[in-house]
């Protein structure tokens, strides 16, 4: 499925910017607001009578200015940061999220706070920090930066976004 897939977006000045369908793409390289950066070598876009270059990298003509640039804080974007495992057991099964320090004892809800935990683990945790319920974390919670984000946990990477994204080994997902 051709249409399902994603393109990486550039800035003019070749920054990544954000990720589109691959139909956005097409549309903004054809109507002259993007320039086609990369393609697909062994797939394309065919009509009746013509055939086009896949998309897998755009960059816009015109510079667009966003003064943040951050990765929202959404429930599906710590799971994907954590890697839709629990952070103190491991498991994929029943999660939920967990504020390491307690909002009933003024925790906030912040990348630095939150982990992704199994409803069994976080009921053992209950009301406790991880330390005091003697349960220890896999990995420390943190904010991924945008780049990151994109480059680790959206998944969707194609090797031709690699030279875009900081990144020199190849890590390339279907």
């Amino acid at each position: 499925m051709l249409m399902g897939r994603k393109v990486l977006v550039l800035n003019q000045d070749y920054s990544a910017l954000t990720i589109c369908s691959v139909a956005k793409a097409f549309l903004l390289v054809y109507l002259k607001k993007a320039d086609l950066i990369a393609e697909s070598q062994n797939e394309s876009l065919r009509s009746i009578s013509q055939s086009f270059p896949l998309p897998t990298v755009i960059r816009l003509h015109k510079y667009v200015y966003l003064p943040y640039r951050g990765v929202m804080l959404t429930r599906q974007n710590i799971f994907r940061r954590d890697g839709n495992r629990c952070q103190y057991c491991g498991t994929s099964e029943d999660l939920t999220l967990d504020h390491m320090y307690p909002k009933s004892r003024g925790g906030k809800s912040s990348w630095d706070n939150l982990v992704t935990a199994c409803k069994r683990c976080n009921s053992r945790k209950g009301d406790f920090t991880p330390e005091e319920a003697g349960m220890a974390l896999r990995q420390r919670p943190f904010k991924p930066s945008f780049i990151m984000f994109i480059r680790d946990f959206s998944g969707i990477i194609d090797e031709t976004w690699l030279p875009y994204l900081g990144r020199k080994e190849k890590k390339v997902t279907d």
